[in-house]
């Protein structure tokens, strides 16, 4: 017979897979969404997939292990503690995703185990604070150097890149074929469908860095407690992708559209940030929240782009090399001359264009609210638990 509380552990777990799939679906994924370049079920589809591969290699490591290096007694996670913690970790991160903003599951999670470890004395709060301490950095890192790159350096990446959104279909199926095949859309140009490339291949990693560490934040409380880890990995997977396509679709909205336009040459520019800082972070043992580290990515290059000091240089109409301040991009297309964004007015283009104060600070409130939620609400119901056992 089934123990009752086995099925309401594994109904819990995927609560919280539906929720991490909810949450990191955005950030791996959203400068593609944004930019135009995937729908959102495609986002969603390349998150299941690359997701699995993740939780199914690399991801076994930290489902092994998430429970040893922080709570230093393994005996504590039982069926009935692993079910509060996953409680707290679903529910935080629901409240992130309701509210269209994604929340780190890692930090979620790993607030709650916290929460365990105080209440039981079994904390390791030197691994604790080394976590703690990159989580804090990380994000600082990837707001500046995203902020500085748009300030300074964007106009001459997107020459390099030299990628313009065309009208039309990036792809088209061709059936004139026994087989469909894709073929680019009739107003593609090779270097769009390059940089399309390279921003989904980018989104498709950061997917897979998310089960390497997130499949652990649903499942190892009870495979921790003694169930098998195989069938939880494919039942966390399955959860992440149920809620990549259904309540992804918020953050896929807030961080493709709403704190800042993207072009193309802008979701590049994030998805490279990003990712190199989480894959630092991961080769030094720390469970990279990439979901704070993207979304400061692109806050930092909104800012950067919304408050640009352009140079404009010898040779371009003669004139001397002088800094122009601007309050909105005015050269994506790459056929503008530099010189053209001085001349803009920048009523024409505000700045709330390229940076929306009011949704950045709403995703920076949230996002530290939501990892707090479960670390308070998990310390304070074990510890009542434990002070009424004792």
């Amino acid at each position: 017979m089934v123990d009752p509380l086995l099925v309401v552990g594994i109904a819990v777990a995927a609560f919280v897979g539906y929720n991490v799939g909810g949450a990191t679906t955005g950030p791996a994924f959203g400068p593609a969404v944004g930019s135009g370049v995937i729908s959102k079920a495609t986002a969603a589809g390349l998150m299941s997939v690359f997701f699995f591969i993740g939780a199914g290699t690399l991801g076994r490591r930290v489902v092994t292990t998430l429970g040893e290096d922080l709570v230093t007694q393994p005996g504590v996670f039982t069926l009935q503690t692993s079910i509060v913690l996953l409680f707290f970790i679903g529910g935080a991160l629901f409240v992130g995703n309701y509210y269209g903003v994604p929340a780190s599951t890692s930090m979620t999670a790993v607030g709650a185990i916290a929460g365990l470890g105080v209440a039981t004395g079994s904390l390791d709060w030197v691994v604790m604070g080394e976590i703690a301490v990159w989580w804090i950095v990380a994000p600082i890192i990837g707001f500046w150097v995203s902020g500085v790159i748009g300030r300074y350096f964007y106009p001459r990446i997107n020459r390099w890149v030299a990628i313009e959104t065309t009208d039309g279909p990036l792809l088209q199926l061709d059936r004139s074929g026994a087989v469909p095949r894709p073929v680019p859309g009739p107003n593609t140009t090779r270097r769009e469908v390059g940089g399309a490339v390279v921003v989904v291949a980018i989104g498709c990693l950061m997917a897979f860095s998310s089960g390497t560490s997130n499949i652990a934040n649903a499942i190892a409380p009870l495979v921790g407690a003694g169930v098998e880890m195989n069938p939880m990995i494919l039942l966390g997977s399955a959860a992440v992708a149920v809620g990549a396509f259904t309540i992804a679709r918020r953050t896929l909205d807030t961080l493709g559209n709403d704190i800042t336009e993207l072009p193309l040459t802008a979701a590049i520019v994030v998805a490279v940030v990003s990712s190199v800082i989480v894959v630092g972070l991961s080769a030094i043992g720390i469970p990279a929240s990439f979901v704070i580290i993207a979304t400061m990515s692109i806050v930092g290059l909104g800012w950067g782009r919304a408050t640009r000091t352009t140079t404009v240089g010898e040779g371009i109409r003669g004139g001397a090399e002088t800094n122009v301040s601007v309050s909105a991009l005015g050269a994506d297309d790459p056929g503008d001359e530099v010189a053209g964004i001085g001349e803009e007015d920048p009523e024409d283009l505000p700045a709330s264009d390229l940076f929306d104060p009011s949704t950045t600070a709403r995703i920076v409130v949230l996002q530290n609210v939501v990892p707090l939620l479960s670390t308070v609400g998990a310390l304070a119901m074990f510890t009542l638990l434990f002070g009424l056992i004792r």
